[in-house]
């Protein structure tokens, strides 16, 4: 499973790398810190899971969620972020997430997710 990460947090990125670097079916295809790169490496890789934050300089996650829906991309979205808010929350299920988590209280449940999506593959 390719995984693209997409966060501006080089600490972050490093963390949800290392948290997932014991499950076998991972590949992590590339990471990018802004919605302008985000949008270039899914085009490119083609993730089987995107790993998104919400709040990022030069463009949301709303936005790269906007240009997956245009571009008819398909991918598993989990959108990680410090702003669990419902109105953000409404927002990213409107735009195709598939998950939602805070970053400060579920950290783990990201990587049950992408363990289960990987034995589901199996």
């Amino acid at each position: 499973m390719k995984i693209v990460i997409v966060d501006d947090s080089k600490m972050l990125r490093q963390r949800i790398i290392e948290m997932l670097s014991d499950i076998p079916e991972v590949e992590i295809a590339g990471e990018a810190e802004n919605a302008n790169e985000a949008i270039k490496i899914i085009e490119l890789v083609k993730p089987d899971i995107l790993i998104l934050d919400i709040r990022m300089p030069g463009g949301s996650g709303l936005e790269v969620l906007k240009s997956i829906q245009q571009k008819k991309l398909s991918m598993i979205n989990i959108l990680f972020t410090n702003y669990p808010l419902d109105q953000y929350k409404k927002k990213c299920f409107e735009l195709g997430v598939d998950y939602f988590f805070d970053k400060s209280t579920e950290f783990e449940a990201v990587k049950k997710v992408i363990e289960d999506l990987a034995n589901s593959e199996k």
